[in-house]
């Protein structure tokens, strides 16, 4: 509510000037208090802003450490006719082979049928398998779509499709059974009439017009030496082909063909993990390195005055920088990390050599990822104890603040109470004097009118 004007009415005093300077006055305590929630909320957004950094050095430094992440080989193929991947088990080397076949699905038919009429009465089919084995599925009605919905629901191994074949006057269509797996393993016979009537002979194929047979895939190693080997199988990967490699063939090769997959060192790959854990490291400490520096000023007089950074006096953070330093470049089991790249410089920065990464990688790379692994463990336990989401140091620390923030702000909040409690006291007393002066006036006024009216001595 704003207030009314009460400057000097009787008294010529400039009231509003004097309140609001005994108000400036009385409002001391609360500038202090606003000073202290200012400074508490500062330090927890610098402190919120590194927990953020070490978080995501922790995420860089767990993949890192990952053994399942580290790939320290990989496969190449000279043709497309194959593929290859490379795990973590892989070895160094080459294969050379031809591809004969690649595994094909069976793809059979059933006669034609004009829309309207039915395949199958009583709608009973059975699917004898590659294997030997039989399964009887009976449908709603003998209608090629019913047929064609308990076939796909029964778990048959095969899935069916109604394909229109021919139009006009009367419409034609044909049920198209697909096997599910590759391979003569997928292989299997589609029949009219239930397990016993297969068994028996009875039974009459559904299926007799085969668009494309089963076949399997098969390879040919070591082509044209003593040792030549055809390996044949239903799937086109070839798994474990090689020491941790599977090879996917997509085509067979042209007479004369083949294809060379070769297994090497795949120091690209994993330098992406150091590197990664690196920079990481590099974000969080430069952002701790700008919070706490104390800048130096110098003067007219030629005096220098010097100003500690907004975490100077946070002796855990200053704590925490030592803590990666040390993670970082204390050796692991007696070697130095600088043996694969990872360098400590003079002015405590950690740095990254891509050159020394790769020639480590080359000569030794499990003994290289076994390294980085542990020593990147031992990055993401420092990272991971400070800004764990729950109990984490340094997420703590960011939660007592706040609190003490929170707790400024409600005491600010009171003193605004207060003050416009006070405020309203003095304009309501300044108003009573102003009242009282005008009445003194009025009086003094009235005294003197009487006394001139007194006739003279």
């Amino acid at each position: 509510m704003a207030a009314f004007g009460i400057d000097g009415l009787s008294s010529g005093l400039d009231t509003t000037s004097i309140i609001a300077q005994l108000m400036q006055i009385e409002a001391g305590p609360q500038t202090l208090l606003k000073r202290k929630q200012q400074t508490t909320q500062d330090v927890v957004t610098a402190l919120q802003a590194i927990n953020t950094k070490l978080r995501s050095l922790s995420e860089s430094a767990g993949k890192a450490a990952d053994p399942t992440s580290w790939k320290t080989f990989t496969a190449t193929s000279t043709s497309t006719a194959a593929t290859a991947t490379a795990s973590g088990s892989a070895t160094g080397g080459s294969l050379t082979f031809s591809i004969g076949a690649v595994a094909s699905t069976q793809v059979s038919l059933s006669a034609e049928i004009a829309d309207g009429d039915v395949l199958l009465d009583p709608p009973t089919l059975t699917v004898k398998r590659a294997d030997g084995t039989t399964q009887s599925v009976t449908a709603t009605s003998g209608a090629p779509a019913d047929i064609v919905s308990a076939i796909n629901g029964a778990g048959l191994g095969v899935s069916a499709t109604v394909v229109r074949v021919s139009s006009g006057g009367v419409t034609q269509s044909r049920i198209q059974f697909t096997s599910e797996t590759s391979g003569t393993d997928g292989a299997f016979e589609v029949y009219a009439g239930d397990e016993a009537a297969v068994a028996g002979g009875g039974a009459v194929r559904l299926d007799a017009s085969v668009a494309r047979e089963a076949s399997d895939a098969s390879i040919t190693l070591w082509k044209g030496s003593a040792y030549e080997q055809t390996y044949t199988q239903s799937s086109n990967t070839f798994t474990g082909l090689m020491t941790g490699v599977d090879v996917t063939v997509a085509s067979a090769s042209a007479p004369g063909d083949e294809v060379t997959i070769t297994v090497a060192p795949d120091a690209a790959g994993v330098k992406s993990l150091v590197s990664g854990v690196v920079g990481a490291l590099s974000v969080a400490l430069a952002d701790i390195d700008s919070r706490t520096a104390t800048t130096r000023t110098t003067k007219d007089d030629g005096t220098t005055s010097v100003t500690p950074g907004l975490l100077g006096g946070e002796a855990s953070v200053r704590s925490l920088r030592t803590q990666l330093i040390e993670a970082a470049s204390y050796p692991v089991n007696g070697v130095s990390p600088s043996s694969v790249g990872v360098n400590l410089s003079r002015d405590g920065k950690i740095t990254f050599d891509e050159a020394t990464f790769a020639a480590a990688v080359a000569e030794d790379p499990q003994g290289t990822a076994d390294f980085v692994q542990a020593l990147a463990a031992r990055i993401e336990k420092v990272a991971d104890s400070s800004s764990d989401p729950y109990d984490g140091t340094l997420t703590q620390q960011v939660t007592n603040r706040q609190s003490l923030a929170e707790r400024y702000a409600d005491e600010v909040t009171a003193w605004d109470v207060r003050l416009e409690m006070r405020r309203a006291t003095l304009q309501r007393t300044y108003s009573s004097l102003e009242v009282t002066l005008s009445n003194l006036s009025s009086q003094s006024s009235w005294l003197a009118g009487q006394l001139a009216q007194l006739p003279g001595s």
